[in-house]
């Protein structure tokens, strides 16, 4: 009874969810607009105040200081007038399930795990649903790019980087495979009465330290032969970790783990990204002497040490930063990125300041990336990328996104979220 109760609510929720509609794909046709008036958080640590940002053909063509300026009308499609509000380039969120899962208890919209345990070669960009409902709760708070990872298994598959406007997955790719993942074997030994004995645990993580060896092992040979005889499609993808053109991202927070993780990549000449690092502030030496970069994970959660600082997750942008460790901010899952400028936001009540904080979600994953050359800043020749906001972006207080831009095509704000909003402030009159 119970199983046909929870059935029946979830078929009612997917029909609901039916009869809302995405927002169509912007337009391909862009126009030459001029951004007139707005205060520019460049994304680099600047701000400019009253700016003139123009864009055409999808670029950025100029960022300048509006006063003294006079546009020559002729010279734009359309002049916004925007004294009061507020330009940022769009944020960018890493480590996300966005476009691979829609309803979490719905195992079938789930797609963002292969079974087994070692899938290099799963490719996250195939699974990207641009219909996905979350996606438009998420953009319209400024998120209008995002790293797609896999996750499960010890290594879950390769991620990509999508623009979060398209009519599919093709149309959506704006730098595919271009990493990989890896959870790293937990080297802490639980004693609980759910954990299993120390010795399964330790026999366990030497099982899997083998099974990792002897993949790289394989993949390092693999590399060096141009044209294999046979091909093996595992070993195939995780080429690029050998050539310099893909990054392993490693999934891990203790001191041993992080201290273990560095060195399996300098063995093997891998450029590495620590993803979570809850206990990468006691290792900043090594990880800025090995030039590697951290993704913070969500902020706004408790320590994962019962001695820490309660406030520890707030101020380790801050703490690494300080150490001159390159650091990223992102949020977990899927629908959660929608909270990611606050995330941000809250850490530079801790250590950093607004602008740093915000080059957090726009430059630093874009140099992580290795995109930066066209997106994460207001600058000169960069991607149209960006959106207005009438207030603070990273204050949920103000945070009201207003116009928002991806290659300079103005995308649809509107979301399943807003539409229901609208409906019941009508339905009770409050409209």
């Amino acid at each position: 009874m119970k199983n046909t109760t929870l059935y029946i609510i979830l078929i009612v929720c997917c029909c609901g969810m039916l009869q809302a509609q995405n927002p169509i794909p912007a337009s391909s046709k862009t126009q030459r607009i001029l951004l007139w008036g707005a205060t520019a958080h460049l994304g680099n640590g600047e701000v400019m105040e009253n700016s003139a940002i123009g864009m055409e053909n999808g670029k950025i063509t100029f960022v300048m200081s509006a006063k003294g300026y006079k546009p020559a009308m002729a010279s734009f499609d359309t002049l916004i007038d925007l004294s009061g509000k507020h330009i940022y380039p769009g944020f960018i969120a890493m480590n996300t399930q966005i476009g691979m899962n829609e309803i979490e208890l719905v195992r079938s919209t789930i797609d963002s795990r292969e079974t087994g345990a070692i899938n290099p070669s799963a490719r996250a960009i195939i699974a990207y649903n641009t219909d996905s409902k979350v996606t438009p709760t998420v953009r319209s708070n400024g998120i209008l790019m995002a790293q797609i990872a896999p996750v499960g298994g010890l290594v879950s598959g390769t991620s990509s980087v999508v623009e979060l406007d398209a009519w599919n997955w093709e149309d959506a790719a704006y730098k595919t495979d271009e990493g990989i993942w890896m959870n790293w074997p937990s080297m802490r030994i639980y004693k609980a009465w759910w954990a299993d004995s120390e010795e399964e645990q330790q026999a366990r993580n030497e099982k899997q330290m083998q099974d990792l060896n002897l993949l790289f092992n394989e993949a390092r040979a693999y590399s060096l032969q141009p044209k294999p005889v046979v091909e093996n499609q595992h070993l195939e993808a995780m080429r690029g970790l050998f050539n310099g053109t893909k990054k392993l991202y490693v999934k891990c927070d203790f001191v041993r783990e992080i201290i273990a993780s560095v060195q399996f990549c300098n063995e093997y000449g891998i450029q590495m990204v620590l993803c979570g690092g809850a206990d990468s502030w006691r290792q900043t030496d090594l990880l800025k002497e090995n030039h590697i970069p951290v993704i913070v994970m969500r902020t706004h959660s408790l320590p994962a040490r019962e001695d820490d600082d309660i406030d520890l997750p707030y101020k380790l942008p801050a703490l690494l930063k300080k150490a001159g460790v390159e650091v990223a901010i992102t949020d977990e899952g899927f629908w959660q990125e929608r909270n990611l400028p606050f995330e941000a936001g809250t850490s530079a009540g801790y250590g950093i300041t607004k602008e740093e904080a915000l080059t957090m979600i726009t430059l630093a994953p874009a140099r992580i990336l290795g995109i930066d050359k066209t997106v994460g800043s207001l600058e000169d020749g960069k991607d149209a990328t960006l959106f207005v906001s009438d207030g603070d972006a990273l204050d949920m207080k103000t945070n009201h996104v207003i116009l928002a831009f991806i290659r300079g095509k103005q995308i649809n704000l509107d979301n399943i979220q807003t539409q229901l909003y609208h409906k019941y402030m009508k339905k009770y009159g409050m409209e």
